[in-house]
């Protein structure tokens, strides 16, 4: 970590550092704890700015701006500050989520369309299901993935890149996503977790080659996503 810089694991670990102090305080009958935990949304806040301090692609940014606003939302509820619950605004990401797979869907459809080639973008959407995608392109350019209370399987092992790096949309909610490359692709992780989990699998990455470089970028929520060789 970067001297200076602020990340979303080093607002965590103060709020667990702030956590036990309060929760030792009121041990000793100093203060009341229930006082101070209505402003818990605060960390929400600080992810979320965090987040963005550090984001480099505008869904990485708007999953950032996600953060920070239902923190607000949060705080302002528990401060009574608002007359209205913002678990009754939950149906709001579900429009966000699918303006985000509408946009993403129409940028892979222009990047694929000017490759002669239909195997080099994998594209797979699966609700409550699972799907096996394979792709052997000499000039692979990436593609995008959903997985909704399902699995995804990606097998790209004799797929090259040619035309710059490879981008692929990646979401998982309550699923999996497993994505097999080949041993010297370089694997760039945008992939924001929540409450989910992120694993790069691979193995002998000492042949990796800068030139053969993957982005995954999108989210994982309650689920996993990982990569392998």
């Amino acid at each position: 970590m970067k001297q200076g810089r602020i990340t979303p694991h080093l607002v965590v670990g103060l709020f667990v550092i702030t956590l036990g102090v309060l929760l030792t305080l009121e041990n000793l009958r100093l203060i009341d704890a229930q006082d101070y935990f209505n402003y818990w949304p605060l960390v929400l806040i600080f992810v979320g700015v965090a987040k963005l301090g550090s984001s480099r692609t505008r869904t990485a940014q708007l999953i950032s701006g996600l953060w920070i606003a239902v923190g607000v939302g949060f705080l302002l509820s528990n401060l009574d500050m608002l007359r209205f619950r913002i678990w009754e605004f939950w149906p709001v990401a579900l429009v966000l989520l699918g303006v985000t797979m509408l946009r993403r869907s129409t940028q892979r459809h222009q990047q694929a369309g000017s490759s002669a080639d239909p195997s080099s973008t994998v594209s797979a959407i699966c609700i409550w299901s699972g799907a096996d995608r394979k792709s052997t392109s000499t000039d692979f350019r990436g593609g995008e993935l959903t997985a909704i209370m399902g699995g995804v399987e990606v097998d790209l092992s004799n797929a090259r890149i040619t035309s710059g790096e490879a981008i692929m949309d990646v979401f998982a909610f309550w699923g999996g996503i497993d994505i097999k490359v080949p041993p010297d692709w370089t694997v760039v992780s945008d992939v924001t977790p929540f409450m989910g989990a992120f694993e790069d699998s691979r193995k002998s990455l000492t042949t990796a080659d800068p030139s053969q470089q993957l982005v995954l970028r999108g989210m994982v929520v309650m689920g996993g996503i990982e990569v392998t060789n």
